[in-house]
């Protein structure tokens, strides 16, 4: 591989990394000013601990962005970009961002509801579009995608028992 290659490589490497960064940190922003009203709410016996939140979250987003930069990667070195791939993945980015808007920020656990279903066919629909790309990088978002599936359950049980 030429140097120019391992430059233009590290850049996405280091964009993707930025891009879900500022996702996670938007996302956190708005979380961190509406726990005192999470933690009053009623919640499951499966509800994790909160210290487990920040870790898992870390490793997810993390995956997110190396999946993503590789199919960008693989697109960039056959000079050909798959659209629907990378739409997919940029849509359901947006959409795990706007389920903190919806449950934290606006404290709409029943709004957060529906928008997490859609977020979990988004997730599956980019799992699908990666696999046509690159499969290592379909498989980096299966954890996701079995979060997303936990949390839809843990968002229903919230909504369910403080209606």
């Amino acid at each position: 591989m030429d140097e120019a290659r391992r430059e233009i490589d590290a850049l996405g490497l280091a964009a993707s990394l930025g891009a879900v960064g500022s996702v996670a940190a938007a996302g956190g922003l708005i979380t961190a000013r509406r726990l005192s009203w999470y933690d009053n709410l009623e919640k499951p016996g499966f509800t994790p601990p909160p210290a487990i939140f920040g870790p898992v979250w870390a490793v997810l987003y993390a995956s997110q962005a190396v999946a993503a930069w590789l199919v960008w990667r693989g697109d960039a070195a056959g000079g050909r970009y798959d659209v629907p791939a990378l739409s997919s993945y940029w849509v359901q980015l947006s959409l795990n961002l706007a389920w903190s808007l919806l449950f934290f920020g606006l404290r709409r656990p029943a709004w957060a509801l529906l928008e997490i279903c859609v977020l979990w066919v988004a997730v599956a629909m980019t799992i699908r579009e990666f696999a046509r790309r690159h499969r290592f990088a379909a498989a980096l978002l299966l954890p996701y995608l079995a979060w997303v599936t936990y949390a839809v359950a843990l968002n229903a049980a919230i909504w369910h028992r403080n209606r």
